[in-house]
């Protein structure tokens, strides 16, 4: 468990205390942009990789089980997953001004549409869903430290990444930023924006489901674990 640990604060560290501080600016002006990306990219991966062994080495040793799932919450995972899953194809798949390299998205007016609408973080929210879920259904010692760095680290971005884009965008930024919402429906539900799914495109949507219905079908061969209680289509 305490290598789990260590591999939480790793990968917690590099994203929140390195690239979500004025520590990134230093290594940027120092190595480059490019550089940094590569680096970073190949930090994250080992980092994933690092937290997926100490799960599966914790899950096999002493584990605590705060609580047992509810059966409710078994059954209902596939509808939120599927909501997870729309969050992260949809907005993975929409232009957007949060993304790397794409501020110049913001001056756009037609860029607040589809998506966007909902939130201006659908990737992150929807990772965030993902794992809080994941937390609810498995209730372990070590589910809660794997899934909670990443539900920690998508809500914790959103906040990290409007704080970045603001001092680095200005106006361009607080415009945008007063269409759209971190929150999911927030800028909806205020009135400073409608929800309009025609714009969110046929073929994003049948993306989605497509990824999820591949995961759900391999999520017992993946992860040992059927996604539903009696589910085993193999």
């Amino acid at each position: 468990m305490l290598q789990l640990w260590a591999a939480a604060a790793f990968f917690l560290g590099i994203h929140l205390v390195i690239a979500g501080s004025g520590a990134r600016g230093r290594i940027v002006a120092t190595i480059g942009e490019r550089a940094w990306l590569a680096l970073f990219s190949l930090a994250s991966i080992a980092g994933i990789s690092w937290l997926a062994y100490s799960f599966n080495e914790a899950v096999a040793g002493p584990n605590h089980l705060y609580w047992v799932p509810p059966l409710w919450a078994l059954h209902l995972s596939p509808l939120v997953i599927l909501v997870a899953t729309f969050f992260v194809v949809v907005g993975i798949t929409t232009p957007n001004p949060t993304a790397v390299g794409a501020d110049a998205l913001a001056d756009k007016p037609d860029t607040v549409k589809g998506m966007l609408r909902i939130t201006r973080h659908p990737f992150l929210w929807g990772a965030a869903i993902w794992a809080l879920w994941h937390i609810l259904v498995n209730g372990d010692k070590a589910s809660i430290i794997f899934f909670g760095t990443f539900a920690l680290l998508a809500i914790l971005g959103t906040f990290s990444i409007d704080d970045k884009k603001r001092k680095r965008m200005g106006e361009s930024w607080t415009a945008f930023a007063a269409r759209t919402s971190n929150l999911p429906f927030a800028a909806i539900f205020a009135g400073r924006n409608q929800l309009k799914l025609g714009e969110l495109g046929w073929w994003r949507i049948l993306a989605a489901l497509i990824v999820f219905g591949a995961l759900f079908y391999a999520h017992l061969w993946l992860f040992g674990v059927s996604p539903v209680p009696g589910f085993h289509p193999y």
